[in-house]
């Protein structure tokens, strides 16, 4: 946030981003930026301050976790509807009620049709390089939509990773300053915006904002492209495969499990068996062509989701589903539950998870049902 040189920070602090607030709030007061930083009384206020200094023609950043992304729920509707290209950090949490505040992901899965474009992070060196890239990618006038930036509490947030912080003078030449432009509000041209539409208009205005999506995974590539020319940090697509040369089955992720499945790749290569890993890094827009692509030479996907969409399953499980649903050869599909409220996922989890994929493949099994790993035997009194 400090290198992409933003100019307006509005936030309320929550567990597990507090730790960011507080050291933007440092750089701030020290002077080592040059930003005004908004104390405001909730969440909502963040975003609503936020979307103030956008649409004045300001870089603006916040960051938020769990209860306090659902309390911005309204006010991200009226940022991405304003087209604000506005980069929020949003450190996951999981959901109260029982008490938590540990990982998983159905904060920011239950966000994903507000119209913000989301990416999730692997690593510390992910989260620095995807804000800056994030950035680049909404003001691009063919998306001008806002973005959060999604990595999991703990796990990543309150650990330490040696990682590589690119010079300020490189970052410039990457990321221009904001385009003044942009901005909707001119003191020497007043207008009104997010006014009453009738029906008569309300439904291209949802459909420019769909095309806007669509237009993001051009951009999204171009410039992951070129932050890894720049910088030498692979990001060449809105997924990243491991291993994938010559596989049968392909463990799927996003966020921190990516690093363990990973691990769980090279532990399954040790037996000759033909696995690979692919982390997502973008959520929305869904890069379903990228899917589609990889379906050519992969026989099974095990998706591993940290979320779950209660009555139906993983996101992430349904999402892949539909991405393939109109092809004539359909891969095999299998979905798995795991970390939610931040139990651990092991290795020898996601082998297990591989090997169901593998012995469904010789099996010809077609629709097996989604399973939850990890889990206590479950009374209900």
């Amino acid at each position: 946030m400090k290198l992409s040189k933003v100019k307006v920070v509005a936030a309320y602090p929550i567990t597990p981003q507090t730790s960011v607030i507080e050291k933007i709030s440092e750089f701030i007061a020290n002077g080592d930026m040059k930003a005004e930083y908004i104390k405001v009384e909730s969440e909502h206020s963040a975003m609503s301050a936020c979307i103030g200094a956008s649409a004045a023609g300001t870089r603006s950043f916040t960051a938020t976790s769990s209860q306090g992304l659902l309390y911005m729920h309204e006010m991200l509707h009226w940022a991405s509807g304003s087209r604000l290209p506005i980069v929020m950090a949003q450190a996951n949490r999981a959901i109260a009620p029982p008490w938590s505040i540990w990982t998983d992901h159905n904060d920011s899965i239950s966000q994903r049709d507000t119209g913000w474009i989301q990416f999730y992070c692997e690593s510390n060196q992910d989260i620095l390089d995807t804000i800056v890239q994030a950035y680049k990618i909404a003001e691009d006038t063919r998306v001008m939509l806002p973005a959060m930036v999604c990595y999991d509490g703990f796990e990543l947030s309150h650990t330490s990773m040696p990682i590589e912080i690119p010079n300020q003078r490189d970052v410039d030449n990457f990321l221009p300053p904001y385009n003044e432009k942009n901005a909707l509000l001119d003191f020497e041209k007043p207008s009104a915006h997010g006014s009453l539409v009738s029906p008569a208009l309300y439904m291209e205005f949802r459909l420019l904002l769909q095309k806007a999506m669509e237009n993001a995974k051009k951009v999204i590539d171009e410039t992951a492209l070129d932050f890894s020319r720049q910088f030498g940090r692979d990001y060449d697509s809105q997924v990243q495969c491991y291993r994938c040369r010559d596989i049968d089955a392909a463990i799927v992720s996003m966020g921190a499990i990516s690093s363990e499945a990973k691990e769980a790749v090279d532990t399954l290569r040790k037996e000759k068996l033909p696995v690979g890993s692919i982390k997502l890094r973008v959520f929305r827009p869904f890069p379903a062509e990228a899917f589609q692509e990889l379906a050519k030479r992969v026989k099974a996907f095990v998706v591993i989701d940290r979320d779950i969409s209660f009555g139906m399953e993983g996101a992430l499980f349904t999402e892949i589903k539909s991405a393939l649903y109109h092809l004539e050869e359909k891969p095999l599909v299998l979905g798995f539950v795991a970390g939610l409220g931040g139990r651990d996922v092991r290795v020898r989890d996601l082998t297990r998870a591989a090997r169901k994929g593998l012995d469904a493949l010789k099996k010809g099994t077609r629709y097996p049902k989604e399973e939850w790993i990890a889990t206590k035997e479950v009374v209900e009194e």
